[in-house]
Parts: C-alpha cells; structure tokens; sequence
C-alpha cells in the first residue's frame, strides 16, 4: 500500500531530524485512522477531479500530512499520506473512476 510506505518515508525523515519525532507522526497517524472507524469522521472533501471521484481528505494536526481517503461501501480506504506542498495530486491516479 503506498500510504503507509509514504507514511514509513516521512517519519524515518522527521526522526532524522529529531528523535521520537518520527514516532510521534506514526502515533498522529494512528489516531488519525481510528477517527475514520468512527461515524461521520471529520473528513472535507475534495474539489476538482479528485473530488468528482469521491476523494476526502483528513487533517493531522501538528503535522503538514493530510490523508487522502475514498469510501466503498465496506470501508474507507486511505489512498496517500501526501505532503501539504509537496508534489501536489500526484496520488490522482490512485483513484478508481
């Protein structure tokens, strides 16, 4: 799954540039997916194509890394773990039409 090898790239960086910091972006993502079990999680879709397509996004706090996210009808699927400013939709093509 490419969101959780985008998530292992960027806290083995934030670690790098300061112990447990890596740590604590794992444990922000982790509370980030128990929120999306939960119902009507805070997600804000998405504009443009990727919103035509159904993708949401949900904010972590305190770091710049949103998930992008669709739903079915099991589940919501965490597409990317994608940088505020960094390579802006390049995880389009991980949506279905």
């Amino acid at each position: 799954m490419e969101a959780a090898q985008e998530l292992e790239e960027a806290a083995a960086w934030y670690e790098a540039e300061a112990p447990g910091l890596g740590e604590r972006l794992v444990d922000v993502f982790a509370n980030a997916v128990q929120l999306l079990q939960e119902p009507n999680p805070p997600l804000t879709p998405l504009v443009g194509e990727a919103g035509k397509l159904g993708a949401k996004r949900l904010i972590l706090r305190r770091f710049p890394f949103p998930l992008i996210t669709i739903s079915t009808t099991a589940a919501i699927i965490v597409v990317a773990f994608a940088h505020h400013a960094r390579k802006p939709a390049y995880w389009r093509g991980r949506l279905s039409p």
